[in-house]
């Protein structure tokens, strides 16, 4: 199957649709560094980032860093407006969106207040029918919470209509599976520098290989 052989489509933003440019990541981490007085350095900054290796929070422990602190200062730290002007969308994301018919949702880590200011940036509001942000109160992938409530926002039932959720990580791949849905996962940082290879449904390398014209490859 490719996209348009589904009734709805759910992504995930960071990573998987959009990222951002190098230079504000290693400006986010100075800042958070100088206000926690332990600075980071490229590697971390891109595993954290990224989300290489597994679960951020308990990379932050085995590092001896709290993780609360760090959020409340990373957070605290990022500028919506930079965020916003350093984020490029992906030219496979864009050729894929733009293709797209039935309802679509977004169901991101990313806080609302970075969120909104990136879909505003790169004109992308017009291509979802929902934005569901993760928080304590909605629930983190894999946890489907957020996957049912943005199902739910869509007035899609997953058994009755066909649907699946696109990501770069695990969490994403878990959350698709937990919520009933097919998995896609799209490889951008190849997995030697991820550390592992998350499987799913489908494992593309570009989106390019899940439109209409694509080759679907998820048993290689």
């Amino acid at each position: 199957m490719v996209a348009d052989s589904y009734d709805f489509h759910l992504f995930d933003l960071d990573g998987t649709l959009v990222d951002a440019e190098w230079s504000y990541t290693r400006e986010v981490f100075d800042a958070v560094g100088d206000r926690l007085g332990r600075p980071f350095s490229d590697e971390e900054a891109r595993i954290i980032w990224h989300g290489l290796g597994g679960s951020r929070n308990e990379t932050l422990s085995d590092w001896g860093v709290d993780p609360e602190p760090f959020w409340d200062a990373f957070h605290d730290v990022e500028d919506p407006t930079a965020r916003a002007e350093a984020t490029y969308l992906h030219d496979d994301a864009d050729r894929l969106l733009s293709e797209l018919e039935g309802p679509t949702g977004l169901v991101t880590h990313c806080q609302e207040f970075l969120t909104t200011p990136v879909l505003e940036q790169l004109d992308l509001h017009d291509h979802f029918d929902t934005v569901v942000c993760c928080t304590t109160e909605t629930g983190w992938k894999p946890d489907p919470s957020p996957v049912h409530r943005a199902m739910a926002d869509l007035d899609v039932d997953p058994d009755a209509a066909a649907g699946y959720l696109a990501g770069d990580g695990a969490s994403d791949v878990g959350a698709a599976w937990n919520a009933g849905l097919d998995a896609v996962h799209v490889e951008r940082l190849g997995h030697g520098e991820r550390g592992r290879c998350v499987l799913g449904d489908y494992r593309l390398r570009s989106f390019d290989e899940f439109r209409a014209d694509g080759v679907e490859f998820a048993d290689d």
